[in-house]
């Protein structure tokens, strides 16, 4: 899918979503941390958010990430090919290099976990902390990564897991020298 008409898709589900909760562009703006024009700009398929930002709005929104771009034919049983699952691409322009999900299990409502492989290019970020329900595994397929926790900073690097509760205040970035690709499982699904 081409990246404009991706922008159009989520920008229209997140309109969709914000209207059938009866909330007004500055409402949910100030949810969100973001301005209510950059939020219409996200909406009308002109920008795409930041991972943080989007995040915060579907929180807001109270569903998940993978809603917003989610096939209508994808189904509670799915077989993931290697170079064929969908991949969740966010605004390069917020987050250096930028991040890309590979998304392991499709969206379906009720699933319990999510799993998607974490692509992030040199200096690519988190574009601040997140922190929600549940709980959050890594594991770093290759590259480095720097990973916050609740202030604290922490090297992993390839072979190295992580698990924390995602209450805690957490966000990453690629410090380099090559891209990154950690798998994460979280429960419940919030991307």
């Amino acid at each position: 899918m081409k990246q404009t008409a991706q922008y159009e898709r989520i920008g229209g589900r997140l309109r969709h979503l914000r209207q059938l909760r009866g909330l007004g562009l500055r409402a949910l703006a100030d949810q969100a941390g973001c301005s209510a024009s950059f939020l219409s700009r996200v909406e009308n398929g002109a920008v795409n958010p930041s991972l943080t930002t989007l995040h915060n709005l579907v929180q807001a929104l109270e569903t998940n990430i993978s809603s917003l771009f989610a096939d209508q034919a994808e189904s509670a049983d799915w077989i993931g090919r290697a170079g064929q699952r969908p991949v969740l691409s966010f605004d390069p322009l917020r987050q250096g290099s930028g991040i890309e999900l590979e998304r392991l299990i499709p969206y379906a409502s009720g699933h319990l976990l999510q799993a998607n492989i974490h692509i992030v290019d040199v200096g690519g970020t988190s574009d601040g902390e997140i922190q929600h329900v549940g709980e959050e595994l890594g594991y770093i397929l290759q590259g480095q990564l720097e990973l916050w926790l609740d202030g604290e900073t922490f090297q992993v690097g390839e072979g190295d897991s992580f698990f924390f509760s995602s209450e805690r205040p957490h966000g990453y970035r690629n410090p380099g020298p090559g891209q990154t690709r950690i798998l994460w499982i979280n429960t419940p699904p919030t991307f």
